[in-house]
Parts: structure tokens; C-alpha cells; sequence
């Protein structure tokens, strides 16, 4: 099976510079950590890796210590948690990563599964900010029947070994990643952008990783734990998402108490990545207000 390998994928990774390589017991984590101030932990989704937050990262780095790993399965991080790439395995995990780096995240910032990963470090007591931030926050089951059907066939995917190794051709294909990004994201990023996802996709590893978390993903869990939750909350999601309705974000966050949303127009499900500079705005403004809060 493939793997991305940081001195042939990584050959120029965005902000290659603040990267590291960290171990915890089975895990070592791929980690970027730049900037000086209250830390900042950023959470990327299922399928993506560090590169997400190429332009977003230094603009937060102007006022956070922030801290952004590959997340297990993804990117150029290695191993597998003691709870495999469940959502609470993976959130265990990151905390593990945070107490090996000595930081106490203030603020957490998650896209799309990501956001699910804070929340359920919030909930597990993994961590204790001052607020989340969930950009295009995947966080409820899939309505009807796709409920059933969208993890059974994550599900199935996963246990044919050749899937992986499926994607990771059809990655290889010309234009192919662009055009899965935009028909899957409803977002038009940039070249360079597009041209990272395609390293990734077409490595049999990270596409296994991403269908062994989707396979092992529990929204249920989560949606009815998200009265619980007691630290502020805001919600940045792009209104032509086509991944993840609108309408799923604002019913998600009116189960929690005192939760906001920001919509964003004519922007889709990788909206920080088309505006990096208004959603770093919109974090700052959220920390500013969520400073002086226990």
C-alpha cells in the first residue's frame, strides 16, 4: 500500500517550515505549530491533511500559537490509535498529542469532521477551551436513508482491499481531483490547493484512512450529546456547501445552548480555504468575545 511520503509528497508542503514530527506511544504525528500567543488548535476534515489550512494558518499565527496535526489515517501522520479512527479514538489521540506538546488549547477551530472531533474532546473532558469554532461542522447523522446506507458502504468499502488502491488511480486520472473537489465540495480553490489533495488521493494509505474513519464514525452518539455541551460555540458554514446542507448546521446548532451561526454566502464546503482572510477575521472576532470566559 502506498503512503504520502513527507521528501516526495511533502517535497514543498505549505508552511513545510513550522512542520515536526512527534511521537505518542504507537502514533507519530505529523505537526504544524507556528506564532506566539494563546494556542490555537485547528482540527481539518476527513480526506484532507494540514495542507487545508495553508493560507489560514499564518494569518492565525499573527495572534495564537497554533497548533495543526495530520490528523491518524491522514496525511503524513502514522500509526493507529489504541481506539482505531473511531471519534472518540481520535479525540483521545490528539489529547495524547497536546499533553506530549505541554499546550492546553484556548480555542479550537475543526472543519467539517474535525468540528466533530473538538466537540467530542469538549464532552470527553480531553480538553477545556474557552470556545470551538466548527467551519462546515459535519456533526449530524445523514437524514433518512442514508443513514443506514452511507456508513454501510464506508463500511464495505473498507473491508475490500482493493478500494484504496481504486481511488488512489482514479486520483492519478487528469483534472480528476479538481473535479471530485468542486462536485463534492460545491468550492473552487486554487491550483495549488487541488494539486495537494490529488498527492493525497493518490496514495492507497490516505484513502484507506479516510474510509476507515468514515467506517468507524458515530454521529449518533454525538448529535445526542450536544445539549452538553457548556463552552461558546459558533458555526462558519458556506452556503452553497455541497456536502453539508445548511440547514444541518443551523438544526445541529440549536441543539446547543447559545451556539451561533455565520453564513456565508456563494461559498461552499471548503470555504476557508476560498476566503482564508474573512474566516480568520470571523475566529479572531469569536476569541476576542470569548476571552474573558472560564
Amino acid at each position: 500500500m502506498s503512503k504520502p511520503e513527507w521528501n516526495v509528497e511533502g517535497r514543498d508542503w505549505p508552511n513545510r517550515a513550522t512542520s515536526r514530527f512527534v511521537d505518542t506511544g504507537r502514533m507519530r504525528w505529523h505537526v504544524q505549530i507556528a506564532g506566539s500567543g494563546p494556542v490555537l488548535l485547528l482540527l481539518h476534515g476527513t480526506g484532507a491533511a494540514t495542507h487545508s489550512w495553508r493560507a489560514l494558518l499564518p494569518l492565525l499565527a499573527e495572534h495564537f500559537t497554533v497548533i495543526a496535526p495530520d490528523l491518524p489515517g491522514h496525511g503524513f501522520t502514522t500509526g493507529r490509535p489504541a481506539g482505531g479512527l473511531s471519534m472518540d479514538g481520535i479525540a483521545r489521540a490528539v489529547g495524547a498529542l497536546m499533553a506530549k506538546l505541554d499546550l492546553a488549547p484556548e480555542l479550537v477551530v475543526g472543519h467539517s469532521a474535525g468540528a466533530a472531533i473538538a466537540l467530542r474532546m469538549v464532552l470527553d473532558g480531553v480538553i477545556a477551551p474557552k470556545g470551538v469554532v466548527g467551519l462546515n461542522p459535519a456533526l449530524l447523522p445523514f437524514p433518512g436513508l442514508a443513514a443506514k446506507l452511507f456508513p454501510a458502504l464506508a463500511r464495505m468499502l473498507f473491508v475490500n482491499p482493493f478500494a484504496p488502491h481504486i481511488f488512489a488511480a482514479m486520483a492519478r486520472g487528469p483534472g480528476e481531483a479538481g473535479r471530485f473537489l468542486e462536485r463534492s465540495t460545491g468550492s473552487r480553490i486554487d491550483a495549488a490547493g487541488v494539486d495537494f489533495y490529488r498527492r493525497l488521493f493518490a496514495t492507497s494509505e490516505h484513502c484507506a484512512g479516510a474510509l476507515t474513519m468514515m467506517a468507524a464514525w458515530d454521529l449518533d452518539t454525538l448529535s445526542r450529546d450536544l445539549p452538553r455541551i457548556r463552552v461558546p460555540v459558533l458555526f462558519v458554514t458556506g452556503a452553497g456547501d455541497a456536502a453539508i446542507p445548511a440547514a444541518s448546521v443551523t438544526e445541529a446548532a440549536a441543539l446547543i445552548p447559545g451556539a451561533r451561526v455565520e453564513m456565508l454566502p456563494d461559498l461552499g464546503h471548503l470555504a476557508h480555504e476560498e476566503q482564508p482572510d474573512l474566516v480568520a477575521t470571523l475566529i479572531g472576532e469569536f476569541a476576542q468575545a470569548t476571552a474573558g470566559k472560564a
